[in-house]
């Protein structure tokens, strides 16, 4: 793939979560970790992939005779996906009458994704805004990253990057060079909990997060998502509230808790994938508790956003 072109799966214009101000959001595809709570599975894979509401389906078969792999069935009435087969091609989508049939992952160049993010300057101009990089994680494709940032940053366009900051440092600090303001997800602290969850070891992350605020000083964001039964004891809290303040320190404006929701669940429903968590959306009382930790910690905590 040409650097200057890359996998998007969605623009998500008028953005107030995803950094300071209204934002436009360009989520890329590809992901190297597997969190099991994912609110964006459709962003994992670095390839494109068919989306399919059954509640849409008809079972018209238009899609059947259309895919050139015979990876389309009918079973009781509804059409389904043989995903070992299917190349994401998204020619079913484009025959689907109803709309049940939907393509994840667009080959866009910078210029194109740059092309919608320019749309919007005067409300990023107004309010403080610019553009977020997401996904997925925008890591996955360093170099597309690069090339819709240097646009940004050429057009005087604020940029975020939020990550996972699973990635070589030597890339991360390229795609750096291009960034004003770094999104940070912390998931564990514990790095046998954080492979459990994520399917990765966190030392890269751990380490990575230190070099950003120690070597190259870019203002962060901390990101802690609050999944119930997995990363929402006290201690584990406690822990990662101790890290941020003692080993990242002033380079952390602010923490924001991020409460899980189900969203994700019926986006693995359309993938034709299994949903294997089993939990339900912090209290709020519990989430004012873990707030309160934070505050003890002197950080400036915000629970959502």
């Amino acid at each position: 793939m040409e650097n200057n072109k890359g996998l998007i799966f969605n623009i998500q214009r008028y953005s107030i979560h995803d950094g300071p101000g209204i934002r436009t959001t360009v989520f890329m595809k590809g992901c190297p970790l597997r969190c099991i709570w994912c609110q964006n599975p459709e962003g994992q894979a670095p390839k494109s992939e068919i989306l399919l509401n059954l509640e849409k389906c008809t079972g018209c078969g238009r899609c059947v005779l259309e895919c050139p792999k015979n990876a389309i069935e009918i079973y009781k009435g509804k059409s389904h996906t043989n995903r070992q087969i299917c190349d994401g091609c998204g020619r079913c989508a484009e025959v689907c009458p109803n709309e049940a049939r939907n393509l994840a992952g667009r080959l866009m160049t910078a210029e194109e994704v740059f092309g919608e993010i320019i749309k919007d300057r005067i409300f990023y101009e107004r309010s403080g805004g610019g553009v977020t990089l997401s996904g997925g994680d925008p890591l996955a494709q360093p170099d597309f990253a690069i090339s819709i940032l240097k646009l940004c940053k050429e057009a005087y366009i604020h940029t975020a990057l939020d990550t996972c900051g699973y990635a070589e440092w030597k890339t991360f600090e390229e795609v750096l060079k291009f960034v004003d303001l770094l999104l940070y997800d912390f998931k564990n602290i514990d790095p046998i909990k954080h492979k459990k969850n994520t399917g990765v070891l966190n030392d890269l992350i751990i380490n990575n997060a230190k070099k950003v605020c120690h070597k190259l000083s870019i203002p962060m964001w901390a990101r802690i998502p609050i999944i119930p039964g997995y990363n929402d004891s006290q201690r584990e809290i406690e822990d990662i509230a101790k890290f941020i303040s003692v080993e990242l320190g002033s380079c952390v404006q602010r923490v924001n808790l991020l409460p899980y929701h189900r969203l994700g669940e019926i986006k693995f429903e359309r993938l034709e994938a299994n949903y294997s968590l089993s939990t339900e959306p912090p209290d709020e009382g519990k989430l004012n508790e873990f707030k309160k930790i934070f505050e003890s910690f002197r950080l400036p905590v915000y629970i959502g956003g």
